[in-house]
């Protein structure tokens, strides 16, 4: 018989084989893969109960917490569709968010009742609120409907090409974008992962990485597909981050470049406290080379970059160790590891192409752009056919990503294209230069974009964050560039700022640092 591939396919084999294996901490909360799962039964029973039928929408507005976690087996198990929203957005955002999807149930996290509240009377489509924590008036306690409810839940017929989430994008220039993932694109992201990654029982993962981004990157089912226990985290900390790492054994976490920044740039006591060998994925940007040689030398962790997009489940690519590796430098090998790689085994065709769609030699120079094919890339944007036609275009995802490919086929996101400089006929990568300002050591975090200049067109302005402590000047940081790179590179401006307008998930906004100033982007 045909079995849909179905990521709730896997809280069955857990509650078979991982029953007794610890699934869930949240601070004093524990719960074991068999009371987890029990949760997740109980609450598609509650949900059900309140009319949620097959294909309907329950919006999530919540932190990492168990309540959060386990949205992602009881949503889904009765067919209908998951909406985690990025819990940052402004409370305009969240209605546009709630009313584009159609959600019929809003859970929300106590610290977003007030947000919600003051536009509830413009939800119109909203049936029921639901407080995953506390209590409020006018909300329905997450607890109470939990406990009133039995683990029989009505089951339904599940097919793989159901929707299992709505993911909108961060929405940075334009209104965010509902990206529609089905159960056969998160099962194989997930396939992908666990080919390329050894996992174990054993292993414990801190969520470092909110669940609302890209679905936690499908960890919200990795985990339980190998009877991982998921350490929930709240709030990125670093403080809290080492104090977790040694009191709940973490093996593994996932972290974009700017929160790896935040956990290596502590007090050295600090650091030292970290336990060695702990495995932790990247991805969201192209991390620096600066950032790796430090978690690796310094901390003795293992990093492994990966690549993809909310659009593509998300991974599509994974910078796949290699013996030969090993014989670099670390210094080296940090270079090669802030590379994208190669396509995981299950994502899909990936190719770096040109204008006429031509794949670019493996020359690690010629720029094109990456798109990919197959098993993960979306449905397409929700009630969107114009941004889902200017994106797939044959069959085949744009990403708008810039990359180069190199002679072993791994490929080297240079930059997006809106963030590509062109300074006098001359391309540069902002990315690069971003990377060699890292290696200056009064330098915690840069970011570079193009503006107007009255002889080249456009040119880099680099915006400087430097570390507690630590000075430095635009004539220092120039001529550090001048040393490293091609002269036409080297900023012709450098603004020293506190700190970078990022999104929650850590990209920095450069369309705010350009302050409307018209960059290069790709039409």
């Amino acid at each position: 018989m045909k079995v849909a591939l179905s990521p709730i396919e896997f809280a069955r084999r857990a509650r078979r084989l991982y029953s007794n294996n610890e699934a869930v901490v949240d601070g004093d909360l524990r719960f074991t893969y068999e009371e987890f799962l029990n949760r997740c039964d109980q609450w598609s029973d509650a949900l059900q109960k309140m009319g949620v039928k097959k294909g309907d929408r329950v919006a999530y507005i919540a932190p990492n917490t168990h309540s959060h976690l386990e949205a992602y087996y009881a949503v889904p198990q009765i067919g209908a569709v998951l909406v985690p929203i990025n819990y940052r957005l402004s409370s305009d955002e969240f209605e546009y968010i709630i009313n584009h999807s159609g959600a019929k149930v809003v859970c929300a996290h106590p610290d977003y009742f007030d947000s919600v509240d003051s536009i509830r009377k413009n939800l119109t489509g909203v049936e029921r609120f639901v407080a995953l924590e506390g209590e409020k008036s006018g909300w329905d306690k997450y607890e109470t409907l939990i406990t009133n409810s039995v683990r029989d839940y009505e089951a339904v017929t599940i097919d793989e090409d159901d929707l299992i989430t709505i993911n909108y994008t961060s929405g940075t220039t334009a209104r965010p974008k509902g990206v529609m993932i089905t159960h056969r694109n998160a099962y194989m992201n997930i396939m992908g992962t666990l080919v390329h990654h050894h996992l174990t029982p054993e292993d414990r993962y801190l969520w470092t990485l909110p669940m609302f981004h890209a679905n936690g990157w499908t960890f919200t089912w990795i985990n339980t597909a190998r009877g991982m226990a998921n350490i929930c985290l709240r709030k990125v900390e670093a403080n809290i981050i080492y104090e977790l790492l040694q009191s709940e054994r973490v093996t593994m976490f996932c972290a974009a470049p700017t929160v790896l920044i935040s956990i290596t740039n502590v007090p050295e006591e600090l650091r030292a406290t970290a336990p060695k060998g702990i495995r932790l994925f990247t991805a969201g940007a192209p991390p620096a080379a600066a950032t790796i040689e430090i978690v690796e030398r310094d901390l003795g962790w293992e990093l492994t970059h990966v690549y993809g997009l909310t659009e593509t489940t998300p991974l599509i690519a994974v910078c796949e160790p290699r013996a030969r590796h090993m014989d670099l430098t670390i210094e080296q090998r940090a270079k090669v590891k802030a590379r994208q790689g190669v396509e995981l085994v299950s994502s899909g065709e990936l190719k770096v192409v040109d204008d006429n769609g031509v794949e670019v030699a493996k020359d690690g120079e010629t720029l094109g752009e990456i798109t990919v094919r197959g098993n993960v890339v979306m449905t397409g944007y929700y009630n969107d056919p114009e941004s889902t036609a200017a994106a797939i275009k044959d069959g085949w995802f744009y990403t708008g990503d810039a990359a180069v490919v190199h002679d072993d086929g791994y490929l080297e996101i240079r930059d997006r294209f809106k963030d590509v400089i062109i300074s006098g006929g001359e391309n540069i990568s902002s990315v690069e230069v971003e990377g060699c300002l890292l290696h200056h050591p009064a330098v915690l975090e840069v970011a570079v974009v193009g503006m107007p200049h009255e002889k080249w067109g456009e040119a880099p302005h680099a915006f400087v964050v430097l570390h507690s402590g630590k000075t430095s000047s635009e004539e220092e940081l120039r001529l550090h560039v001048r040393e490293n790179l091609a002269h036409f590179k080297t900023p012709q401006w450098f603004s020293f700022v506190p700190d970078l307008p990022k999104t929650a998930t850590g990209k920095v906004q450069k369309f705010l640092l350009r302050d409307g100033k018209a960059g290069i982007s790709k039409q």
